[in-house]
């Protein structure tokens, strides 16, 4: 019987799981043992490195050695987005006010016309297009990167430092930030984090550019501690006052956005922090956390519960946190933690619970879907929990067994199962998103994974079959077409992609292609990666 996994209702029915099992389709033998990646492992592998990983990109890993492959990984990760950044980026916040009062203006006069307290433009509303733009861009990267372990990257720092939009209220300040976190995706966290100090975005979302030597803000020294260094119980109020004055006269220019220090209204008395005394400043209190060995720690901790499991390896933690606090490289660290057993065992493959991002853009690259308008995946993303750029509060999305409850597994389902149900390309946007005229439809490129010597890129696809007229992936059976990511692959193959683990519910292999990838995605395993 396979294990419980463990959150409201996510437990495998004994008979369906031996079942899968005993037909060979989920071995548990302990494969960290090999070389060489079987499909199982190659699938999982991907399955926490990209997003949604086809039959093909796990079969162009298949039989590869597993170290070569992780080092390519490694190594392809991008320090720069391939999709074009939106036309207001380079606009100061003096633009962004200006037109923010030009469209208050227009509205207050269309009200004035129309001689009725009819619904008038809302202010704002400049403000809200280039935050819908900004969204737009990242799902876009998201769906178009060859390389969408940088994706995954970014998405985890944005949820380690993060800042909101909803307080930043300046999206060029956010998209730099996004791009800060593609430049040290898997680069030097000391950098980052030196970076992240002196970031705009970050600034205004904690108070930082309104903290001054008469009056020192605590937000931003408080969450340096608590949650991007240290973490809680591995300091006192007196540091973070410490940190806070040392931080004063850090600010935000407000003509153009950029980073700034006032001399004049910077604390440069002498502060102890830490068990150390001197006349600190920003700079020197981040140098202080890093030479700490819970910083080290923090993060390591943090990048297992993302890749490995909820339940960090205490011992080896400790191991890989005392490599990493040497020079705080990033990438050797997450070889380290995809190379180790724990990584490789089996037990762990299905054990992590996909967020609302990893959910819907992996869906929609899996199956090979047309691209709808990037804001209706965003808001289905925010219905489910995880609305990009604008986490719940400071400590950003709790993620792991959080990820699910009762109403959000419902919401889950319906988009999954509006997807089953959908018989056409046509019928399947609308399954995705509300019914809107002329809207525009991308496709991203299909392009499954190929290795060779230096770097994992991407191949070009051979032909797009749509789904078949007038029926769905349920009913359709063999005359299913599954899109250029699932066409001609067998119900067993279709299975073993799809889910990481035995099938909760019974899922028969075989079945028609169309209905078994009706059953798996509905099956509530295809939550879990």
């Amino acid at each position: 019987m396979v294990a419980p996994i463990g959150r409201r209702g996510f437990v495998v029915k004994g008979a369906a799981g031996a079942a899968a099992l005993s037909a060979g389709l989920w071995p548990l033998r302990p494969s960290h043992a090999a070389a060489t990646m079987d499909f199982d492992e190659a699938r999982h592998l991907l399955s926490r490195t990209t997003f949604g990983a086809t039959p093909a990109e796990i079969r162009a890993l298949e039989a590869q050695d597993y170290v070569a492959t992780v080092d390519r990984l490694l190594a392809s990760v991008r320090r720069d987005a391939i999709t074009p950044p939106p036309g207001w980026l380079n606009e100061g916040p003096a633009e962004l006010q200006r037109q923010v009062q030009a469209a208050r203006a227009e509205a207050a006069e269309a009200k004035k016309k129309a001689g009725v307290d009819g619904k008038a433009l809302q202010p704002e509303r400049p403000l809200q297009e280039q935050g819908r733009e900004l969204r737009s861009w990242w799902i876009d990267e998201m769906l178009v990167t060859d390389q969408p372990l940088t994706e995954r990257m970014v998405l985890f720092w944005h949820n380690h430092f993060t800042s909101s939009l909803q307080k930043v209220r300046f999206p060029p300040s956010l998209f730099r930030q996004n791009a800060l976190f593609r430049r040290e995706a898997l680069g030097n966290f000391a950098t980052l984090l030196k970076e992240v100090a002196r970031d705009p975005a970050m600034l205004i979302y904690l108070d930082g550019m309104r903290s001054v030597a008469r009056q020192p803000n605590e937000n931003f020294a408080r969450e340096l501690l608590e949650l991007f260094t240290l973490g809680e119980g591995h300091y006192s109020e007196a540091d973070i006052k410490a940190a806070a004055r040392a931080f004063t006269g850090w600010t935000v220019d407000r003509q153009t956005g950029q980073f700034k220090i006032r001399d004049n209204e910077h604390d440069g008395g002498e502060k102890t922090f830490l068990g150390q005394t001197g006349r600190f400043d920003g700079d020197a209190i981040v140098a202080i956390l890093l030479k700490h060995p819970r910083t080290a720690e923090t993060i390591v901790e943090k990048l297992w519960r993302e890749f490995v499991s909820l339940k960090p390896d205490p011992t080896e933690i400790k191991k890989l946190a005392a490599q990493f606090r040497a020079n705080y490289e990033l990438r050797p660290l997450m070889r380290s933690i995809l190379l180790s057993a724990q990584f490789r065992d089996p037990a762990n493959r299905g054990g992590l619970i996909k967020s609302p991002v990893e959910l819907i853009v992996g869906t929609v690259h899996l199956l090979g879907l047309p691209v709808p308008e990037k804001t209706q995946l965003v808001r289905m993303m925010q219905g489910l929990g995880q609305m990009p750029f604008d986490p719940p509060n400071v400590k950003g999305w709790p993620g792991g067994e959080t990820w699910i409850s009762t109403y959000t597994l419902l919401l889950r389902q319906q988009f999954l199962r509006r997807i089953v149900e959908a018989t056409t390309v046509a019928s399947m946007e609308g399954a995705m998103m509300s019914s809107s005229k002329n809207r525009r439809i991308e496709r991203r490129e299909q392009l499954p994974m190929k290795s060779d010597e230096g770097t994992m890129q991407m191949a070009e696809p051979t032909a797009e079959p749509r789904p078949v007229e007038g029926r769905s992936l349920r009913s359709a059976g063999d005359e299913a077409k599954l899109g250029p990511t699932l066409s001609g692959v067998d119900s067993a193959t279709l299975l073993r992609t799809l889910l990481p683990r035995a099938p909760i519910d019974t899922v028969d292999p075989s079945r028609a292609p169309g209905a078994t990838v009706a059953a798996a995605m509905l099956d509530t395993a295809y939550q879990l990666k």
